[in-house]
């Protein structure tokens, strides 16, 4: 009897914290001897880094993934949900593009050089996420690039007639499945003494 795919619910930014848990998940169940996954995606994207590196380890895993958006994924997230070979998603959903950007800390001083190696950061950014969703879909680098910077919303029928969804599908994953959770638990507040 065939096993069934475990299933990974990654409903959460796109952080150390999340993108670490997700992998070691995958690490133990592949221990285990598990080589199929589900990962059930549904993020309002976060950090650049992360969510390539994320992107890096599902697909270079010898294992086979199926990525499903459940709800909406946005930004990095998209290039996550790349990560699958197979990618569906549920009828009411989203996929957010947009461009990426800088955070500066209060009152820094930057000189004319670190600008510049910022927004060279940000370009290759851009552009690797431009070839991640590329590869992935039927569009060009340019036509991902250009989704970015118009800050482009797609539906799921949308989505699939660019190449990024296979398959519009409701059912998540089938009943008895093993289902691990991913969330960001933001921590508490202490109360504050006035």
């Amino acid at each position: 009897m065939a096993t069934k795919p475990v299933v990974i619910r990654f409903f959460a930014p796109v952080i150390d914290a999340t993108v670490n848990a997700l992998m070691s998940a995958v690490d133990q169940k592949m221990k285990q001897g598990i080589k199929d996954f589900i990962i059930l995606i549904s993020s309002p994207g976060g950090s650049v880094i992360h969510g390539l590196s994320a992107y890096n380890y599902l697909k270079g895993l010898p294992a086979s993934i199926t990525t499903h958006n459940f709800g909406s994924v946005d930004s990095i997230g998209i290039v996550i949900y790349c990560a699958g070979s197979k990618r569906l998603s549920v009828p009411q959903a989203r996929f957010l593009f947009h461009g990426v950007s800088a955070q500066f800390r209060g009152e820094q001083n930057l000189e004319e050089k670190l600008l510049e190696e910022r927004l060279k950061g940000l370009r290759i950014d851009m552009e690797n996420i431009a070839k991640v969703i590329a590869a992935n879909s039927g569009k060009s680098a340019k036509d991902i690039t250009d989704a970015m910077i118009e800050r482009t919303t797609l539906n799921p029928e949308e989505a699939k007639s660019w190449g990024l969804v296979h398959e519009i599908k409701s059912e998540l994953f089938e009943t008895g499945s093993e289902v691990i959770t991913i969330q960001f638990q933001q921590q508490a507040q202490p109360p504050r003494k006035t």
